[in-house]
Parts: structure tokens; C-alpha cells; sequence
């Protein structure tokens, strides 16, 4: 059967590609860049030049295929949020539709049903309703807050011994690895005995707050790590600082007070857990990309 992946090169898509190749599978990919694929991959697979926001190219990538993995690519310079999902979404509803592909698995967000504005987090919602209209088995991976996000405070976690979110210290954060998002969607990818249309929750095992994260931090870099809680004014002036435009200051920072409000909360009960605890990849994947940086 052909299975076709989109973002083939991001952290989610990269990962998957590698499972999925590892078992043998009939692989199509749509890429922008194909050189940005090893030479390894791109020999066995088969790439389709382009976005899957256009509907010529999902024309030449869903003949024949049984099953598509679905993400939507970050964009700071689209109008919002939900206005750039909306737009993959439409184009890969219809395009699902008209070449019946059977099966869909989609990178989500927890939290479906929330009942105010969550930004970047609402926008994910919308998008699955709108792929739901294909008619296609679909599979939303209704994702908590992943670990790699920390990666991006590098600087901060090695220079100021601490870490900062906009969610309160002590009460528990659904985490989530990018591997074990990979390793759901290649399970459903590769066993399409299932149906019908569900939202799927994807959390790791651990119940840590932003303190317990920090005291797991600080055992596996052998040093103090600390959790600051920002405010999301300040969070939200920080954006506007790096060159964030107001629309996506909005959606991000939507999102965060959703996240800090619990968002994630109520999909504990029905969670799946994945086997990355955040220790594991604290010693995994933060400390040798600390480790490095300080090379």
C-alpha cells in the first residue's frame, strides 16, 4: 500500500519517515525541497514537488494511496492561525475526498471541545473538523506541550540555570515527545483495520509540574535549573520584541493562557501514554544538546 507523508523533513515527519522505511513501506512524500532528504531516503521514496496547501500537487501525490499523514507547517507571516489551517485543511479535505483515500492521521492539539479563543490551539480544532468532511477514517494525535519546545531555551537553561512558561509551577503539564507522536502515527499508518472519526489524545507518562520538570532537569545536567513563570503580558511583549506581528502575538499567546487554564486537563482520563518519560529525554536528547552548545 502507498502511504504519503507530508513535512517529510520536520522534527514529526523526519521521524516517521524513518519508522515507516524501516518497515518496508511503499513511500510518497510531499516536499518543498527534496535535497533537504537524506540520499538515503530520497532513493526510497517517491517525492512530489511542492505544498499540500495546493490542490495540483495533492493531485499527483493521493493516486492510489490507502493512507496520508497530515501536519500543517508553521507560518508567522499568514494572516492567523486558523486562517492558515483552514487552508490546508480545505484543500486536503477535498482532495482526500476526490481521490478516496481510506485513511487519515493528523497532527492535532488536546483540549478538543474548549469552550473559549485558544489561538494557534483552536486553529488545530478547526482544521480537523474541516479534513473530518473528507469522509476518509481520520485519527486527530491530540497533542499536550512537547518537550522540544525546551530546546528552544538552550541559552537560558545553561546561562541563567532556568526555564520559563506562562503556566502556573505546581500544577501538572501534559508533556509529549516528537518520537512518540512519530511512533503513534506509523502504528495507525500501518494497521488500517481502524474507523470512523476520534480525536486521540497522545501524553506521555509523566504527571510533572513545571517545578518537578525543573528538579528532573537539574539531576540530568548535574547543575541547579530553576522554573520562572512569565506573565503572559510579558510573554506576549517578548514576541513583539523578536518581530512577531500582533495576529500571531494573538494566536501564540491565546494558546498559552488556554495551556496555563488547562487546557490539556480533561484528556488525561482518556489519554494514550507513549513510552518517553521526560527524564529519558532529558538524558537523551536536552543534555547532549546542552552539552553541545557549550562546545
Amino acid at each position: 500500500m502507498v502511504i504519503v507523508v507530508t513535512t517529510p523533513t520536520g522534527q514529526i515527519g523526519s521521524r516517521l519517515l524513518g519508522q515507516l522505511l524501516d518497515q518496508d513501506k511503499e513511500i510518497r512524500v510531499i516536499v518543498r525541497d527534496a535535497s533537504r532528504l537524506d540520499d538515503s531516503v530520497r532513493e526510497r521514496v517517491e517525492t512530489i514537488d511542492g505544498s499540500h496547501d495546493d490542490p495540483a500537487v495533492l493531485d499527483r501525490a493521493l493516486p492510489g494511496a490507502e493512507a496520508l499523514f497530515w501536519l500543517v507547517p508553521p507560518n508567522p507571516q499568514a494572516p492567523s492561525a486558523e486562517v492558515h489551517y483552514l487552508h490546508f485543511a480545505r484543500a486536503g479535505a477535498a482532495a482526500i475526498a476526490r481521490h478516496e483515500v481510506g485513511h487519515v492521521v493528523g497532527v492535532s492539539s488536546a483540549g478538543h471541545g474548549w469552550p473559549t479563543p485558544a489561538g494557534v490551539l483552536s486553529a488545530a480544532f478547526a482544521m480537523d473538523a474541516e479534513l473530518g468532511t473528507s469522509g476518509a477514517a481520520y485519527r486527530a494525535l491530540s497533542m499536550p506541550f512537547y518537550m522540544e519546545n525546551l530546546l528552544r531555551q538552550l541559552d537560558a537553561i545553561r546561562g541563567q540555570r532556568a526555564f520559563y512558561l506562562t503556566c502556573a509551577g505546581d500544577l501538572p503539564l501534559a508533556l509529549i515527545t516528537t518520537r512518540d507522536i512519530a511512533g503513534t502515527a506509523a502504528d495507525l499508518l500501518t494497521d488500517l483495520s481502524w474507523t470512523g472519526q476520534e480525536n486521540l489524545p497522545v501524553f506521555g507518562p509523566d504527571r510533572l509540574t513545571p517545578d518537578g520538570m525543573a528538579e528532573v532537569i537539574s539531576q540530568e545536567l548535574g547543575r541547579p535549573v530553576t522554573y520562572r513563570r512569565m506573565s503572559i503580558d510579558d510573554y506576549a511583549s517578548l514576541l513583539h520584541s523578536q518581530g512577531a506581528g500582533d495576529q500571531t502575538v494573538k494566536d501564540v499567546t491565546e494558546a498559552f493562557a488556554a495551556q496555563g487554564h488547562g487546557i490539556y486537563d480533561a484528556d488525561w482520563a482518556t489519554a494514550k501514554p507513549t513510552p518517553t518519560d521526560f527524564r529519558t529525554w532529558c538524558r537523551e536528547v536536552l543534555k547532549p544538546a546542552a552539552d553541545a552548545r557549550a562546545s
